[in-house]
């Protein structure tokens, strides 16, 4: 997928360089096991297979390089600028519609975007999960997890900061398998201080 005329915008130059707090944490998620497929995601894989059969052994998160924490960054802003968003009601008059979007979108649209144009970088699927997760009113969300070596980074439409997943205000409840894109994995509540090195 790509975006014609993309708002890029001057990125802050204090946001190109690998987080130093990221050198002490280096705190990854750690899953459950298998969990239910969004309802959303299933109606998406029916229409786009190919986004849902990406088989992948690789267990280790990528390495989080200063070309690679500016495209994080980059991306996330761009795509964050480029679409507005909207509910998937106001969209398509039904609730948990997944497409890639065009000019607006809901939290999970901008999330399979931002996905497809980091793979199309050279990202792997293993590191791009899609990710559940509960805002502190209750209300449900999508962000895309980077799985690194620096640990677990969210790209949210919610903001432009790249933040690690433990610096959020979110609880997260499931995501991706790093195995499989059609698979889902549950996530454990917890902080890189007692959970450290998880993969699924």
């Amino acid at each position: 997928m790509t975006i014609a005329n993309l708002t890029r915008g001057a990125v802050l130059a204090a946001l190109i360089t690998v987080p130093a707090t990221a050198m002490a944490n280096s705190g990854n998620m750690a899953t459950l096991g298998v969990t239910s497929q969004p309802i959303g995601h299933y109606r998406f894989c029916k229409q786009y297979p190919q986004e849902c059969n990406q088989r992948s052994r690789k267990s280790d998160p990528m390495t989080l390089t200063r070309k690679a924490w500016k495209q994080l960054i980059d991306i996330n802003y761009s795509v964050n600028r480029a679409i507005k968003p909207l509910t998937d009601l106001e969209i398509h008059g039904v609730e948990e519609v997944w497409s890639y979007p065009e000019h607006v979108g809901d939290c999970e649209d901008y999330v399979l975007l931002k996905r497809s144009l980091l793979m199309q970088a050279g990202f792997s699927p293993a590191d791009l999960l899609i990710t559940v997760v509960r805002q502190p009113d209750g209300s449900g969300h999508a962000v895309l997890t980077v799985r690194t070596d620096l640990g677990d980074y969210i790209l949210d439409n919610m903001r432009d900061k790249v933040l690690l997943w433990s610096d959020t205000e979110y609880t997260f409840l499931k995501r991706q398998s790093s195995r499989h894109s059609g698979k889902w994995t549950k996530l454990k509540p917890g902080r890189p201080a007692t959970v450290v090195g998880s993969i699924d």
